[in-house]
Formats: structure tokens, C-alpha cells, sequence
């Protein structure tokens, strides 16, 4: 029986004829399949596995001797030695840093030319030519003199026998990093909004009192992973102390190289090693550095690795728990 004419039939009165669906909430979202991640991750997979094959089975490589030399007390002397250098001039070159990104920011021109001249020409210079020249630096000024310029001098010392090695070693690492961290604290002063300087002012704040809490702590969120980079780049620039005739990690391994040549592989994998274990503690302490300073910034912290791995678990329970039901 037809319609009369200008009548219409709803959706809903309109009779179904496809049969009856599961409702949506018991249906399996299928994923879209993308086989060309699988493949690049087989070959990835692929290539890893031969490079740890490789690592296991090349007796060139020789992993008697690296366990044989990995705690030698030669090694770890020279490893203590990396690390105090590494660290005086890690707290020495930020010191440094500040004090010469404060001069750029400074209204006084000649702070101003004097910070950008000694960056320019730290960041000009090689490394190892800095340490050399200071390793000689007895040569050119045999006595150093505090007193008036063209003028007396209040007391004046030898020079050479202030400069140890583990001095030169230090002041030429921190002179170094000071020229990199001064543009790194400098890029974090300036990342800080303008507003807070602002309302540091009008809320009538001395200008150390609003740098100090105010502008450094929000600076900290940029400057911690890129001085994180350079103090990483500090700790294997350490190697060159042994060519101011300073012992560490590297030049213990090279000493020990020249007396045992048939140990060559093994000692340089012994420190490679080493610096391995250096870095990724501080790319640890780095992280725990960032989430502490991220509080206020964002809505929830970045979660910690035993986070990660407790919240992986639990989904991965989760999935067989689903699977099994259905």
C-alpha cells in the first residue's frame, strides 16, 4: 500500500532490514595495520642483533683482558683523577658562566665588550691548545704580581710552583666551560618572561633578591639540559689532561697501552666503559633535575622510569585480562 502523496517516512518508523549488530560497546576496535613499521622494525632487530653477535663471538676484542683490567687499581686511580677534574671544573666553568652571562647583560658597555671578547675567544681556541699553552705558561711569566699597574707590586709568587698539573688541568677545563656556559645561563636568563621581571620591579624587589629567587629558578628549566650537554662534553674533553702529563681514565689506559701492546682493544673498551657509566649518571641525575624544576610549569609531572615500568605492567595485565574474556 503506497503513501499518500506529501507524507514521509521517519528513520526510526522505517522498518530495519539488516540483521541485529553487537552494540557498540562489545565490539574490538581493530588497529590499522601498518606493515611498514614492522619492517624497518625487523631490520632494525636485525642489524642489532648481528652488532651484539659480533661483539660476543670477535675474539679480537679480547673479553678476558677487559675483565681483567676493568678494576685494575691503575684504572680506577685514573678514574678518580677524571672525576675530580671533572667536577672542579663543572662547579668552576658555571660559576664562571654566570658571572660572565650577567656582564653580557649588563648595561656597562665595557662588561658588556670584555664577557663577549672572552667568549669569542674561548670558543675560538681549541681545547688542547689552551691546555698547552698553559702547561708552558711558566715560559712566558716566570713570577705572577698583585700591585699597582706600571707601579709597585704588593707580593708577588712563583709561578711555576703553583702550576701542578692537576691546576693546569683544572683552570684550563674551567676557563673552556666557562665560555659555553656563559651563553647557556645567558639563553636561560633571557627565556624568562618579561612580566616577571616586571612584577619583580613594581613589587619594589632589589635586583639581587629578584635574581636570585625569582628569575635564576625559572632559568633553571632551560639552562639544566643544555648544561647537562656541555658538562657531558666536559667529561670526555677530560681525556686531553694527558697531554699536560695528567694521568686519568684515558691516560692511564694509553700508559698501560704502551707497556702492554697486545691490550690495546681491551683498554680502550675498558674506558669507553667507563665513560658509559659517567654519562648515563648524569643523564639520570639530569632527569630527576628537570622533573623537580618542571613543578608549577606543568599540569602533572613526567612520570619516573619505575613509574613507567610499574603503569606498563599494569596495561599489560590489563590486555591478557581482556583477551581471556573474550
Amino acid at each position: 500500500m503506497s503513501e499518500p502523496p506529501g507524507t514521509t517516512v521517519s528513520l526510526a518508523e522505517a522498518p530495519s532490514t539488516d540483521a541485529p549488530s553487537k552494540p557498540l560497546t562489545a565490539q574490538r576496535v581493530q588497529p590499522l595495520r601498518r606493515p611498514g613499521r614492522w619492517i624497518v622494525t625487523l631490520a632494525v632487530l636485525v642489524v642489532v642483533a648481528q652488532f651484539v653477535h659480533g661483539l660476543a663471538t670477535n675474539s679480537f676484542y679480547q673479553w678476558d683482558r677487559f675483565g681483567y683490567w676493568f678494576l685494575r687499581p691503575t684504572i680506577l686511580d685514573g678514574l678518580v683523577i677524571t672525576l675530580q677534574v671533572a667536577a672542579l671544573s663543572a662547579v668552576l666553568g658555571l660559576v664562571g658562566g654566570i658571572l660572565l652571562a650577567l656582564a653580557r647583560l649588563s648595561r656597562s658597555p665595557v662588561l658588556r665588550a670584555v664577557s663577549w671578547t672572552y667568549v669569542w675567544a674561548l670558543r675560538s681556541i681549541p681545547l688542547i691548545v689552551v691546555l698547552i699553552f698553559l702547561y708552558n705558561f711558566s715560559a712566558l711569566y716566570k713570577t705572577l704580581s698583585i700591585g699597582v699597574p706600571f707601579g709597585p707590586a704588593f707580593f708577588s709568587f712563583d709561578e711555576s710552583k703553583l702550576a701542578t698539573d692537576m691546576a693546569v688541568a683544572v683552570v684550563g677545563l674551567s676557563l673552556n666551560e666557562a665560555a659555553y656556559a656563559a651563553e647557556v645561563v645567558r639563553g636561560g636568563i633571557l627565556s624568562v618572561d618579561q612580566g616577571q621581571h616586571e612584577a619583580a620591579s613594581a613589587l619594589g624587589l632589589p635586583k639581587g633578591y629578584q635574581f636570585r629567587r625569582i628569575v635564576f629558578p625559572q632559568a633553571l628549566r632551560s639552562i639544566t639540559p643544555n648544561y647537562v650537554n656541555q658538562l657531558i662534553g666536559l667529561i670526555k674533553s677530560t681525556s686531553l689532561v694527558f697531554y699536560v702529563s695528567l694521568l686519568d681514565l684515558f691516560g692511564s689506559a694509553q700508559t698501560m697501552g704502551s707497556t702492554y701492546p697486545g691490550d690495546i682493544v681491551p683498554l680502550l673498551l675498558v674506558v669507553t666503559v667507563w665513560y658509559l657509566i659517567l654519562t648515563s649518571v648524569v643523564s639520570v641525575i639530569q632527569f630527576y633535575v628537570e622533573r623537580h624544576y618542571a613543578r608549577g610549569a606543568t599540569r602533572s609531572l613526567p612520570p619516573t622510569p619505575f613509574q613507567k615500568l610499574r603503569t606498563g605492567l599494569t596495561d599489560l595485565r590489563a590486555r591478557i585480562r581482556r583477551e581471556t574474556a573474550l
